[in-house]
């Protein structure tokens, strides 16, 4: 009984390694280097934008925070008016599920 319980622990761990090593021989091809630098950029490009869209949100909160505070001590109207043509407005970005 003791003998097939230790055969038993000796394929599970040689399954184990098998696997282990066919998938870093799979990792060192050019293609599986090429998947994983694919897959990083990708996560660093998704990084990047989210980044961009918490400064982009940053601004423009500070910047309705100026507004604010302008007006309340000049009791002037100082918010740039929204453009009204097309030219001016933002284009939709590539992959952009919003339709303007």
């Amino acid at each position: 009984m003791r003998r097939l319980f230790w055969v038993g622990v000796g394929v599970a761990v040689g399954v184990t390694a098998t696997r282990k090593v066919n998938e870093m021989t799979q990792k060192a091809t050019p293609a599986g280097v090429g998947t994983s630098l694919g897959e990083g950029l990708r996560e660093l490009g998704a990084g990047l934008g989210a980044f961009g869209a918490e400064v982009r949100a940053g601004m423009n909160e500070r910047s309705e925070e100026l507004y604010a505070m302008v007006e309340d001590t000049t009791e002037i109207p100082v918010r740039p008016d929204p453009p009204t043509s097309a030219r001016h407005a933002r284009a939709p970005r590539r992959g952009d599920s919003r339709a303007r």
